[in-house]
């Protein structure tokens, strides 16, 4: 892991206006204009399945359009409120566009994002690349609980920390251990989304590129190892997981990373599914291929660490169950 300050990005627009992320011009270092940093609305979500039809646009989102595979802000902002408290420090090892750090910086917590993908940094400080105090807004409609869980700690408001690694998310070198409060993120899976299959910089180590679901499975027990080495005892891994289809048959990908993160040690808490809108490819597929049903959805997996010297036999039915033999 190698640290991408903030003025390596200023210095990376000088001669860039853009990055090609999968096969798509991201462009970068132009003035982002910002009509509200908070959601007008927003009630945290109270069940186990998650429908975002309107990707949220508040603060920088908007700008993310573009960048395919991103989860909805909605996603990692009811994660941070449900599971953290201000000044805790929050992990999105596969941090992409940004959407879980811009989160992060509006609700007052730390924030580290690694990324293997060079480029995707440049992409994260630049929707990063704005100043936010809550003293100075005028109050919003963020939601009953929001607006009461939130209104004493405008009182304290501190710029929290931002910090971005270029690095694997199977080797986390510069993060010491239990010292992340949550992780949060939306690794890639099945080849379905290649990010740096254009990109200028040979990107080793890529998971978007591998094809092979047991190798994929594999790489990520590596990253659940390293995720339970960093996270505090107690403390919670939420991570979005999508499933596919080869020689039209379901290939259930979230359910054998779900197993890989139980491996561990990990305690599965929920099992919340996340509702699918405005896929690209959903009208072809409606024309040629009616003899499957189309995937919509995606599992956010809520693990929790156990807490030092808890007694985890009463949660045996969420934690690794079978046997190797």
């Amino acid at each position: 892991m190698r640290e991408v300050p903030f003025n390596e990005y200023l210095e990376y627009i000088k001669t860039h206006e853009y990055v090609i992320i999968e096969d798509r011009k991201i462009t970068i270092g132009k003035p982002l204009h910002i009509t509200t940093f908070q959601p007008v609305k927003f009630e945290l979500e109270s069940s186990t399945v998650w429908s975002f039809p309107e990707r949220g646009k508040w603060a920088t989102h908007y700008a993310n359009a573009k960048y395919r595979g991103n989860w909805a802000p909605q996603v990692p902002r009811n994660l941070i409120l449900k599971y953290t408290k201000p000044k805790d420090v929050v992990l999105d090892a596969f941090v992409g566009s940004g959407t879980t750090l811009i989160e992060c910086k509006l609700l007052g917590r730390h924030g580290i994002g690694i990324d293997i993908n060079y480029e995707a940094l440049m992409v994260a400080w630049d929707r990063l690349n704005f100043t936010y105090n809550p003293q100075l807004e005028k109050k919003t409609n963020l939601g009953a609980f929001l607006q009461k869980k939130e209104e004493n700690e405008t009182e304290e408001w501190s710029e929290p920390t931002i910090t971005l690694y270029h690095g694997d998310a199977r080797n986390l070198d510069k993060i010491e251990n239990e010292s992340i409060d949550l992780i949060a993120t939306h690794p890639p899976y099945a080849n379905i989304i290649s990010y740096s299959k254009k990109a200028k910089l040979e990107v080793k180590g890529d998971l978007s590129k591998v094809t092979s679901v047991d190798e994929f499975v594999k790489e990520m027990q590596k990253v659940a190892s390293e995720f339970y080495r960093v996270l505090k005892p107690g403390r919670h891994a939420a991570i979005l997981m999508g499933d596919t289809r080869r020689h039209r048959h379901y290939v259930p990908i979230a359910f054998r990373v779900m197993q890989a993160f139980l491996e561990v040690g990990f305690i599965l808490k929920e099992d919340i599914i996340k509702l699918q809108h405005n896929m690209i490819g959903t009208i072809p597929w409606k024309k040629w291929h009616r003899d499957f049903h189309l995937i919509a959805h995606e599992h956010l997996f809520i693990f929790r660490k156990p807490g030092k010297g808890e007694n985890v036999r009463k949660f045996k039915e969420s934690m690794k169950w079978w046997y190797d033999y």
